[in-house]
């Protein structure tokens, strides 16, 4: 099968190549948009990745992944189902010998579910466009991101709305990529609850992830 890739933008892997396989439908976030998210990462923490945990919820390539353990965040999880998206994954990993990167192998919402208790303070989600993912995410939030966590959305239309529990620190735009951060608000309650509250009303989807 015909590939081409994609490259980390920043920090300790810079430059190093993620095969991204014509055909399986990813749609990896673009080098212009990965650089900006982690320009503003860096802005709200300080300048450090260091002491935080990010879960890349619907891994993919693990473009967003990948770019948060080259930064240097202590872990970046990875989740993906696909079983060519998942031997890319390993195939990266292998060549990075990166030990925050961590691989799970599953669906994205029985991975929330399972989760004891928010362990990140960073929850990268770009999930497939055009199966409503995002609005079947968004009540599990809770059960990852810590109060005042950052999350970053990515899809096919712009944030309709800031929800009363969110707030928007940044948002832009890239061709057909509208992307958002915000912060996941410190006063969220029953984040451990399955019928947890929507964090962020979703855009509507249209692509894949």
């Amino acid at each position: 099968m015909k590939k081409h890739q994609i490259r980390i933008v920043g920090g300790h892997y810079r430059k190093t190549p993620i095969p991204v396989p014509d055909g399986d439908h990813l749609r990896p976030t673009p080098d212009r948009v990965r650089e900006t998210l982690f320009n503003w990462l860096a802005h709200f923490w300080g300048g450090s990745f260091a002491g935080h945990r990010a879960l890349d919820l619907f891994a993919g390539t693990g473009a967003l992944g990948f770019e948060a353990a080259s930064r240097g965040v202590d872990v970046a999880q990875l989740v993906e189902q696909a079983p060519a998206a998942l031997a890319g994954l390993r195939a990266v990993q292998a060549r990075l010998l990166a030990p925050a990167v961590r691989i799970h192998a599953g669906d994205a919402l029985a991975y929330l579910k399972a989760l004891p208790a928010p362990a990140f303070d960073l929850l990268m989600l770009d999930p497939p466009f055009g199966g409503g993912w995002l609005e079947r995410v968004h009540p599990l939030i809770g059960r990852a991101l810590e109060p005042g966590g950052l999350l970053y959305l990515e899809s096919g239309t712009p944030l309709s709305a800031t929800p009363p529990d969110c707030l928007l620190l940044r948002q832009g735009r890239a061709g057909q990529v509208h992307y958002a951060l915000l912060q996941f608000a410190a006063t969220q309650k029953n984040r451990n609850n399955d019928q947890l509250e929507s964090a962020c009303d979703s855009p509507t989807p249209s692509e894949s992830a």
